[in-house]
């Protein structure tokens, strides 16, 4: 069963949202899951998807069982405004899963939130995605095939009313499987579904996880004393006091029960991790493919400095995600490394709206700079990434307003110029600011005395780890998954309400092939 209370109030932060012209990268969601009789596993849960929070500031939820039912909790807002210790004490069992959701299909609203709950002929499911599928609708058009050929379905089995998200979608699949147990239903529609996904789901007697077979989110298993946990980042591992195992395989399930844990392929690997993790998405104390995030960050920033040097008297990061590639370029190129900008820690997503004149306020809700740190200097400014531009503008004149003598920015990605499909809601292609102008031109138009982004090639070469690996789509437009259907994050809402279509990609063609989409994807 699931249960959901009314709206708690803001908890009294900023909202990140401060323009909605100016989003920024957004992350896409964090999943969790423990399988330990005896341990308190709905705390475990809660731990570990607070842990997961930059992945997704929308909704939270955990879903536990106790062996004889799934008792679903979730609503909106932050891990620790969703939950506290009265409604955790309330959350009994040995199973549990959990998840920190930041839309990338389905609106923001409590029917969309995760975990999912789905009632099965001889039980139930709960289950948490991350990731992003692309072909929704295909998934969707089979819940409707099943629908005519058994004469209808129940409302429970298809779905919570209003739910428009591809995971209400997969899980309703999930749940039919009449004949078959749990895993070899899974076993069975896994390889129909397109695109990035990491799942945990679970039903009243065992524990699941599943990765796509190009592994494009990360996942990863660990070990407690008492028994196994499974989650989107090694950092969630360590909170709850887990020992890292492994990665789950790209095409790998893990079944774990009273048994033990085993696992089963159900498609060949073809590994593409997502290269952004490394740049923005991850925490940087997390590993991934055997590299701790923070490490590959720093040499990013030495690269940085060979590549784009700068006299310069001080390099400042824009706190937080910029941080370890400025200290790397302090280190490469003997410029002393510094504080110029203080980061408000309590700017996070909230339901209180800011007014229109907090608004005018902009990045100084944010950020703030140090005067007497950054007054008469040459400064290089590092962040991770540019998306529109408006951030940065907003602060190079802010920088300059408090006395910098000069503002040379590096940034440590090579510049966003293609959407993506998996999981990040980046700025449509249209919007992209890279997608039009030459390095030069940004430094311009962000009024920057020098503007450098790392090569595809340095990033690359920071992880050590093979180009062929990686997911580059938002840098270099080859998406390893064909985009055949890909229309968006609202695309079953628009199916829903027909009259209210609104093509997400501006009227652009979404028939890509793997390898790349020049064509399916080029705009004026």
């Amino acid at each position: 069963m699931s249960h959901n209370r009314a709206r708690k109030g803001g908890d009294g932060r900023l909202t990140a949202a401060l323009d909605p012209q100016d989003q920024g990268p957004q992350d896409q969601c964090g999943v969790f899951g423990v399988w330990a009789p005896g341990e308190d596993v709905a705390k475990l849960t809660y731990y570990g998807i607070y842990a997961l929070q930059h992945r997704g500031q929308e909704s939270a939820g955990i879903a536990v069982s106790n062996g004889k039912q799934i008792l679903v909790y979730k609503d909106m807002g932050l891990v620790s405004q969703v939950f506290d210790d009265a409604t955790l004490e309330a959350l009994k069992g040995h199973i549990a899963i959990g998840h920190a959701r930041y839309s990338t299909t389905g609106a923001s609203t409590w029917h969309n939130a995760q975990p999912t709950f789905h009632p099965t002929a001889d039980g139930s499911i709960a289950l948490a995605h991350n990731g992003n599928l692309t072909n929704t609708a295909a998934l969707a058009g089979k819940l409707d095939e099943i629908a005519d050929a058994e004469g209808g379905l129940p409302a429970d089995v298809r779905g919570p009313s209003g739910a428009t998200n591809d995971t209400s979608v997969l899980t309703a699949l999930l749940a039919l499987h009449k004949d078959q147990s749990v895993e070899e239903k899974a076993a069975e529609l896994l390889p129909q579904v397109h695109g990035a996904y990491c799942l945990v789901w679970m039903d009243e007697n065992t524990l699941y996880a599943a990765r796509d077979p190009q592994g494009i989110r990360p996942l990863v298993l660990g070990r407690l004393e008492r028994g196994w946990v499974v989650a989107s980042e090694t950092a969630a591992l360590d909170i709850v006091g887990a020992s890292y195992v492994r990665e789950v395989e790209p095409g790998e399930m893990v079944i774990i029960d009273a048994d033990g844990l085993r696992t089963r392929r159900f498609a060949e690997a073809k590994p593409k991790g997502c290269l952004f993790e490394f740049v923005y998405l991850a925490r940087p104390d997390t590993i991934i493919s055997d590299k701790r995030v923070h490490s590959v960050r720093v040499e990013i920033g030495r690269k940085l400095a060979r590549a784009f040097p700068a006299d310069a008297d001080l390099v400042i990061p824009v706190p937080e995600s910029g941080t370890p590639s400025a200290i790397g370029y302090a280190e490469e190129s003997g410029i002393p490394y510094g504080v110029g900008l203080v980061k408000n820690s309590y700017v996070g997503r909230t339901f209180i709206q800011p007014s229109q004149t907090i608004r005018q306020l902009g990045i100084r809700l944010k950020l703030n700079p140090l005067r007497d740190v950054i007054e008469g200097k040459r400064l290089v400014v590092v962040d991770d990434s540019i998306v529109r531009g408006n951030t940065q503008r907003a602060l190079v004149r802010m920088l300059r307003e408090a006395g910098a003598k000069e503002v040379h920015v590096r940034i440590s990605s090579p510049p966003v110029k293609w959407p993506c499909f998996y999981g990040i809601d980046f700025a449509t292609r249209a919007e992209l600011i890279a997608n039009g102008l030459s390095a030069d031109e940004i430094a311009t138009s962000i009024g920057a005395d020098s503007l450098g982004y790392v090569s595809l090639d340095d990033l690359v070469d920071a992880t050590t780890l093979p180009m062929d690996s990686f997911c580059r789509a938002c840098f270099d437009g080859e998406y390893p998954v064909p985009l055949a259907e890909v229309r968006g994050k609202d695309v079953l809402e628009i199916e829903q309400d027909p009259c209210c279509v609104v093509d997400p990609l501006d009227g652009v063609s979404t028939t890509a092939a793997a390898g790349g989409a020049s064509d399916a994807l080029a705009r004026p």
